[in-house]
């Protein structure tokens, strides 16, 4: 209805005093107004659903004056365009000496335009302040341009394994979906650029989490394809959730230095940081990434460093453990020694019985039964024997606590581990069960020390089965995204 009316209006401007619907269109249009009142007609013959010509091509050009949004969840990119599509008409023509006119918008629909399909398209809306941002110019060269300002938002099929590493491709295409490539193709030409306030032309664009760059694809195809590349911003996901996660893994190697003893200070440490990567991991997962069908690169981070401190924790109680198994253990320990030094120390006692059977024995009759009894003698011996034996082993225990407190200070295995001393070395226990058992109870031993031997060698082997986790993980990743880049 509004273009009829425009044409009514262009018809009676032009001269013309009545209309009749049964004739054609072009028949009360073929006359219209441009910008300096000079009237310009259609030629008679003109077609409107007849393309110009075989294998008529259509130029694309395309400025981006703004990245409005990009919508990862919806996957889509928001831009603010002035398109341009000319295509050479040689049954237009401009009158003489005017080297172009500019024409109504409403003209469009009186003359042949291609039929612009935009694959990757979800909505446009063409720009309007005053009026539409939208012209219609015919060049003395029979070349007709259109140019649209408008706001587009494209659908793009996005790829969130390697978040944050990731670069996503998109491409959108400008082609036809009515006539065939033999009939019209479309092509790239370079057109003149909108260069905004400061006069720069922008071919990139700089978002909060994204750098934005646009290029076109000039190979030989049927449609015009525009590509877009979005890199990701990594200097805030490195501050945000990198760093903090890894200063929390470090900070649990410090447990390792904490006397094993001091159960809340160490269980504390451990469990908050615990808690803080989890809480972590699940504000990344659901609320501060988009989703994928995978596990994501930054989320791959955050499970290992939680790995890392679990196995912090693991160890503590490992460590605990044995202490509680070592300490069962100290009065067997200590009974095992005393009957061992009691076993050294003590003299052999050889008495002839027979020479004692053989004597005998003030008050007893000749021939009788010999019971034997311990004289004075014997009791005063015995009294002395254990008086030394006492003396000794208290000298030994001294010497061996000592040359302990020094040993374990420097050796893997402290030697106060009571089945250490309860197994003998030239003994080795029979059996696979026997062996199996022997080996788990020097194990237990060894992570129960008292000198912490277990948390020794675990400062040491966390920090570096860390580096190289970091080293692996970077260099995969970065390879990989690499490779999605230049692809």
């Amino acid at each position: 209805m509004r273009t009829i009316l425009t044409l009514l209006a262009i018809c009676a401007l032009s001269g013309g005093n009545t209309y009749s619907p049964n004739k054609e269109l072009l028949d009360c249009a073929s006359q219209i107004l441009y910008m300096d009142q000079h009237a310009y007609e259609l030629p008679k013959n003109y077609r409107r659903n007849i393309p110009p010509g075989k294998n008529t091509t259509v130029y694309i050009g395309i400025n981006v004056n703004r990245v409005s949004a990009v919508d990862e969840n919806r996957e889509e990119i928001t831009l603010d365009v002035f398109l341009q599509v000319s295509w050479e008409e040689r049954r237009l023509s401009t009158p003489p000496g005017m080297p172009f006119i500019d024409l109504p918008w409403e003209f469009r629909q009186l003359i042949w335009t291609p039929d612009l399909y935009i694959w990757q398209l979800q909505t446009m809306r063409i720009l309007s302040v005053l009026q539409e941002m939208a012209s219609l110019r015919i060049y003395a060269n029979r070349t007709v341009s259109v140019s649209i300002g408008a706001t587009i938002t494209i659908k793009c099929e996005m790829d969130f394994v390697l978040y944050p590493l990731d670069v996503q491709n998109c491409a959108i295409d400008f082609s036809s979906y009515k006539y065939t490539a033999e009939d019209v193709r479309f092509e790239w030409r370079e057109v003149a650029p909108w260069r905004g306030v400061s006069g720069e032309q922008r071919h990139q664009f700089r978002l909060p989490k994204y750098v934005v760059t646009f290029v076109t694809d000039k190979s030989e195809h049927s449609a015009a394809r525009l590509q877009i590349k979005l890199s990701r911003e990594l200097r805030s996901y490195l501050l945000e959730s990198y760093l903090p996660s890894a200063l929390f893994v470090i900070i649990s190697w410090g447990s390792f230095c904490v006397i094993p003893e001091i159960v809340p200070g160490r269980m504390v440490l451990l469990v908050t940081t615990l808690l803080s990567l989890v809480t972590m991991f699940d504000t990344v997962r659901y609320t501060n990434s988009p989703d994928a069908l995978e596990l994501k690169c930054i989320e791959v981070w955050l499970i290992s460093c939680t790995l890392f401190v679990f196995f912090a924790l693991l160890e503590y109680f490992v460590v605990l453990f044995g202490i509680r198994y070592d300490k069962s253990w100290s009065r067997r320990r200590q009974d095992m020694r005393r009957a061992a030094s009691s076993a050294q120390l003590a003299p052999p006692i050889h008495i002839n019985h027979t020479q004692r059977l053989s004597t005998p024995v003030p008050g007893s009759p000749q021939g009788s039964v010999f019971s034997p009894q311990i004289s004075v003698e014997d009791e005063g011996l015995k009294q002395q024997f254990s008086h030394q034996t006492i003396q000794r082993l208290s000298a030994l225990e001294r010497k061996n606590r000592r040359k302990n407190k020094v040993g374990c200070e420097t050796r893997s295995v402290c030697q106060d581990s009571p089945i250490l001393d309860a197994i003998p070395s030239n003994e080795h226990p029979k059996g696979f069960c026997g062996r199996v058992g022997a080996l788990m109870d020097r194990g237990i031993m060894f992570c129960g020390a008292q000198h912490g031997t277990l948390d020794r060698y675990a400062l040491m082997v966390f920090p570096i089965c860390f580096v190289l986790f970091t080293i692996a993980y970077w260099t995969t990743y970065l390879s990989e995204a690499h490779r999605v880049l230049n692809k």
